[in-house]
């Protein structure tokens, strides 16, 4: 592991490294959209599984999702509600979703707000990213540095990751599926 500063962090994540900051639930570990395969390598983690992006507004998230007019009329009451926050929505995933977030379900892609002033700061500079908990794939999210050091030694980590703890719990996951959401996941966010 590579401790960093939030610039330095912020630059290695341009420049296609993968990086881990805090968020409002547990520590991700991010990368680049298009670089996601980089994360499966790294967690162990089944193609099955698909990656979240995440972003620092909707804006920046609308372009991965495809979506009409009305249809995002009627999710604003549920993200005004809880975004920023710990909960996923997966949506109609546009073409602009590359292959290495969800390569067995290229139709839909699951996006995220994290209500972290930290990550927030870190996803205004570095555009949005893919994500998933810091952890080898089947594990307990890892939550200290020295944990993520040693799961991890070639990522680059926020210096005073350890000063931001989130919850722990993993956000709740809800899929936009025949003019509905259904739950995937029950995280902290209760629907």
């Amino acid at each position: 592991m590579v401790k960093v500063s939030q610039t330095e962090l912020i630059a290695g994540a341009i420049a296609g490294r993968v990086v881990s900051f805090p968020t409002d639930t547990v520590p991700a570990l991010a990368v680049k959209p298009e670089l996601g395969d980089l994360i499966y390598q790294l967690k162990q983690r089944s193609l099955i599984k698909p990656l979240i992006l995440l972003g620092s507004s909707l804006e920046d998230l609308l372009p991965y999702v495809a979506y009409h007019d009305a249809e995002l009329a009627t999710w604003q009451d549920l993200i005004q509600q809880h975004l920023p926050g710990a909960l996923t929505l997966v949506l109609p995933a546009s073409e602009r979703v590359p292959l290495a977030i969800n390569a067995t379900n290229t139709k839909t892609v699951g996006i995220r707000i994290p209500n972290c002033p930290p990550a927030i700061e870190i996803l205004r500079q570095t555009g949005v990213l893919a994500t998933t908990s810091a952890n080898i794939s089947g594990q307990d999210a890892l939550r200290t540095m020295a944990e993520i050091e040693q799961a991890f030694p070639s990522v680059l980590v926020l210096e005073n990751l350890d000063l931001f703890s989130g919850s722990g719990f993993p956000s709740t996951v809800v899929l936009w599926q025949e003019q509905q959401w259904k739950i995937i996941r029950q995280g902290s966010v209760v629907i």
